[in-house]
């Protein structure tokens, strides 16, 4: 693990360098030293024979010069004093090994030989034939005689001086790497220290810990890369802080949209998505939830449906749009290429829910089909009657009158549908409006159902009521919940058998709660939903009877006066067991009474 650190790497690198550069210099200067103390011990030995020769020059005495030899000389020398075969002296040495040299051995020697004969000073190294010791020999010729002085020394003695320098050299390099060593790391931690706070600021910035500074400490490039650190964690925490504003931004506004919004990549894979896409999506997923169990991988995937149009969008690079019905609701997709400069890499779908609008437009037309049958049959009896009196075929007055009598009948019918569905629109277009004053509850329900006492009785149905009044004044408006009680027990009484019975129960407190309740026929569970709408009547056949005369428009009126008050009205029914209509209000107070 050390190794792998910059740490290691940086202090290897260091002391590697520097043992390479001391092996280098190590040899060098061996090598160097070497040279230098044999080039020493022959200049040295070189002036010694140079002395030697000017003591013989001034000297006769034998006795004398050696002596003389002696103090000048080194004691690990031997000199050799030649004057010819016969005539040799040769001094002492400390070196108990140096081997004594006769004349022949020199002149043996093609190089030592030419001191003699050319008088020249020779330097040489030279082997010892029956021993492996080298000696260092320099000869110079006499000054004024024939001759020659030999000086030569052991090689042993400069090898020592030799090993001294080296020890010398190798504990220098020694010293020299470990200083370095100690250097490097110290050098290597300094450098790197900066480095190791950043790799911790760098994970930090992975983790989004975008406050996160290095301290700087330095003004040198290590310092410049902290301040560059700093910066850029600061734009990236900017840019990231503009990237989510953005993300957020184009989030809120796929959330508020009414449409689905789904983005395909180039595989067809769901990208994004808002609630209504998610919404037609589960949808598709809850129809084919055993295919969906099959494949597993489908679930990222576009529906069936989809997965046609988006193809055909890669291939012709072109807006596609269709209409499919799924759990009851229609949706129109709209889907659209997406580029990535001049190459497709996806497609955008948007999903359109027009269930309401295609409901509406089914009204419209089961509007204009019921206004005209409604309108028809006035209509129809108007001209067939009119037609009868212009033709005479009515010959008497009385015959006469009583068909006048059913014109008007009829273009009061007409009269009034017009006036309710004049009514019904201003109310579905939210301009109803209403005059609310505080009314006492009991007499205007009396008032209410004094009116019908005549058609019960004609009817034969018993026309009961029950007031509870905890707050004996409410605030509606009179004339517009007259006419909703007034539909509701109209209806209750026409459609209630003989000897049955209308029960209007009447509640107050913090909300005005009507109940009417008849013994009637009853409503079928699958007309229930529908009741409130325009023209609806659970008799299909649309055969009315002669004292019926309804238009169809009641409930609907009702439904809107009702939450007009803020109010709701409920039927619940059965089959041969009568209806009851529920209608609640609630007790607006008004801010003056506060």
């Amino acid at each position: 693990m050390f190794w792998r650190s910059v740490v290691g790497k940086l202090w290897f690198t260091i002391l590697l360098l520097v043992c390479f550069v001391l092996f280098i210099l190590t040899v060098l200067l061996l090598e160097f030293f070497e040279n230098y103390h044999v080039l020493e011990a022959e200049k040295e030995l070189l002036q010694d024979a140079a002395k030697v020769s000017d003591v013989v020059s001034e000297y006769e005495e034998e006795q004398l010069i050696l002596s003389m030899t002696d103090l000048i000389k080194d004691p690990s020398s031997e000199i050799v004093i030649t004057n010819g075969e016969e005539d040799l002296m040769t001094s002492t040495s400390n070196d108990s090994a140096l081997p004594q040299l006769d004349y022949n051995w020199f002149m043996d020697d093609a190089e030592l030989a030419t001191v003699v004969r050319d008088r020249e000073e020779v330097m040489k190294v030279a082997d010892v034939g029956s021993s492996e010791m080298g000696l260092l020999v320099v000869g110079t010729p006499l000054n004024e005689e024939e001759g020659a002085v030999f000086v030569y020394q052991s090689l042993n003695t400069i090898e020592e001086t030799s090993e001294q320098t080296t020890k010398i050299i190798f504990l220098g390099a020694g010293i020299a790497i470990i200083l370095t060593t100690i250097f490097a790391f110290f050098l290597s931690t300094r450098i790197t220290s900066p480095l190791i706070k950043m790799r911790k600021g760098a994970l930090e910035l992975t983790k989004g810990e975008f406050n996160t500074k290095i301290p700087i400490r330095t003004h040198d490039e290590i310092g410049e890369l902290a301040m560059a650190f700093n910066r850029m964690g600061r734009q990236l925490k900017f840019h990231i802080d503009a990237l989510n504003h953005e993300k957020e931004q184009l989030s809120g506004i796929l959330r508020s949209m009414a449409d689905g919004v789904l983005t395909m990549n180039r595989q067809g894979d769901i990208l994004v998505s808002n609630p209504p896409a998610d919404q037609y999506l589960d949808a598709w997923s809850f129809e084919n939830e055993e295919q969906l169990i099959e494949d597993e991988s489908s679930r990222k995937a576009l529906p069936s449906p989809m997965r046609k149009l988006f193809e055909k969008v890669i291939e012709l690079e072109h807006e596609q749009m269709t209409e499919v019905m799924l759990q009851g609701r229609s949706w129109v997709i709209i889907m659209t290429p997406l580029y990535d400069q001049n190459h497709i890499r996806g497609a955008v779908a948007v999903l359109r829910d027009m269930t309401e609008e295609r409901r509406l437009d089914k009204l419209r037309k089961d509007f204009i089909a019921n206004v005209s049958h409604e309108l028809r049959t006035p209509i129809s009896m108007l001209q067939g009657y009119s037609e009868a009196i212009v033709d005479d075929i009515a010959e008497s007055r009385e015959d006469k009158n009583e068909l006048a009598a059913i014109i008007h009948d009829e273009s009061l019918r007409i009269g009034r549908l017009v006036n309710e569905l004049l009514d019904l629109a201003r109310m579905e277009a939210g301009h109803i409006s209403l005059r609310v004053e505080e009314i006492e509850v009991e007499p205007f329900v009396e008032k209410v159902l004094r009116k019908f006492k005549g058609l019960a009785d004609e009817k034969q149905v018993k026309l009961e009521h029950h007031i509870s009044v905890n707050e004996p004044f409410i605030r509606i408006d009179a004339d517009r919940i007259e006419q909703v009680l007034t539909n509701l027990i109209d209806n209750a009484i026409r459609h209630t058998s003989v000897k049955g019975y209308v029960s209007v129960d009447v509640k107050t407190d913090k909300e005005l709660f009507i109940q009417v309740t008849d013994s009637g026929y009853g409503i079928p569970d699958e007309d229930l939903p529908f009741i409130f709408e325009r023209f609806y009547k659970a008799d299909k056949s649309r055969k009315r009877e002669s004292s019926q005369k309804g238009t169809g428009l009641g409930l609907a009126i009702a439904k809107n006066i009702v939450e007009a008050h803020k109010g709701n009205i409920q039927v619940h029914s059965k089959i041969n067991e009568g209806t009851t209509f529920t209608v609640q209000i609630p007790n607006e107070k008004d801010d003056s009474e506060n």
